[in-house]
């Protein structure tokens, strides 16, 4: 039986090129390479699962590259970039700072950094959750990270900029990684989902990408779980939702059709419905806040794009934000804005929630009477 490898590792990038939505490192890194300017240390900091660790590796791979192609991305095929993929380059040093945190750690790597590469140009110290190492550490290896060999290149890597001391950081280029936006992330997950023949719904890997938060890895590793669940060839919006526990966005225009109609029943069957089906109602209110804001959203044409949803979920997000007025969402946002502030206190929290519900099914014939009240006043002046 053939092992199972996670598809971030399967489809880990191997170039430059491949690095899904950090555009602006890998121009630099390139360039960098292209004037024979690169820097003695670099920081990559940024949120977990941005391509931090695999840029590191790509540069180490490319700037020992013996065939480097004409865009300046690793061959592939020389002797380097074969025992770089193998893992057996003696160029290429990996370190995890979480675990070799002390002095002695920091001095048997100064050790290594005094003896030249047997083969290739550089040799590469690759230094993951750098800021994990205690502040002996650091100060350790200010002066080998100042003034290194000039065949030795440090790459430090961190998700917390912040815990690095300054005599530390004022000795590295700092290359601040993004987010990787949603459609980046889905386009990336349409991608596999072709390499595996998987038959996947945009909407579900929509879904996927806004869960993963801007992380790809996340991304990956909820892929490969809907699949597995899925047991198939087949990744859809509904089996998404049920694995995942996320509350679907159906329910949330129902509740706004409601809302609109000004029905308090039908508002607290939906939210006893949803109740049932096991999901929490502080969870539910904050999906509500965010269902309101992107119907405000629509309601100008410049801000449309603001809301990351497939091109069917945003024809009903506008047909909906035109049966609202602006009052209507801007006092729905507030009421649900306070409802989630005094959740965490309430004693009755269902009844919370309930309360909030029946003032926002309400909230449509209240305006209505204060812009009779308004037009009344207007004709007395």
């Amino acid at each position: 039986m053939e092992n199972f490898v996670v598809s971030a590792r399967k489809y880990r990038p191997s170039n430059f090129k491949s690095v899904v939505g950090q555009g602006h490192i890998t121009t630099t890194l390139k360039n960098a390479i292209k004037n024979n300017h690169l820097a003695q240390a670099f920081l990559f900091c940024g949120p977990r699962g941005v391509g931090k660790t695999t840029c590191a590796r790509i540069l180490a791979k490319t700037i020992n590259c013996e065939h480097r192609t004409a865009d300046f991305e690793a061959c592939n095929q020389c002797d380097s970039c074969q025992a770089f993929n193998n893992n057996a380059s003696f160029n290429v040093h990996e370190l995890d700072a979480a675990s070799n945190n002390s002095v002695d750690d920091i001095r048997n790597l100064v050790e290594q950094v005094r003896y030249a590469p047997q083969q290739g140009q550089y040799k590469v110290y690759i230094i993951d959750e750098v800021h994990m190492l205690s502040t002996a550490a650091f100060n350790a290896f200010l002066k080998t990270l100042e003034e290194p060999p000039k065949y030795a290149i440090f790459i430090l890597a961190t998700t917390e900029k912040h815990k690095i001391i300054p005599t530390i950081l004022s000795r590295c280029q700092i290359f601040d990684f993004n987010r990787i936006q949603v459609n980046d992330i889905c386009e990336h997950l349409k991608y596999i989902a072709g390499e595996e023949k998987i038959e996947a719904e945009e909407e579900a890997l929509r879904l996927i990408a806004t869960k993963a938060d801007g992380a790809l890895r996340d991304a990956l590793s909820i892929f490969d779980l809907i699949v597995t669940f899925s047991a198939g060839n087949k990744l859809t919006y509904q089996e998404t939702i049920s694995n995942l526990h996320i509350l679907d966005y159906d329910y949330y225009f129902k509740v706004v059709e409601s809302l609109l109609a000004g029905s308090i029943s039908n508002v607290l069957l939906l939210f006893d419905e949803i109740l049932k089906k096991g999901f929490d109602g502080h969870n539910f209110i904050i999906g509500l806040s965010e269902h309101f804001r992107d119907l405000m959203v629509c309601k100008d044409p410049a801000t449309v794009e603001l809301i990351q949803v497939s091109d069917s979920a945003k024809e009903r997000y506008l047909q909906q934000s035109q049966q609202a007025n602006m009052s209507f969402l801007l006092s729905a946002l507030s009421l649900c804005n306070q409802c989630d502030i005094q959740y965490k206190s309430s004693k009755n929290q269902r009844l919370h929630v309930e309360l909030t519900l029946m003032k926002l099914a309400k909230l449509p014939h209240a305006i209505s009477l204060a812009a009779v009240a308004q037009e009344e006043t207007k004709k007395k002046a």
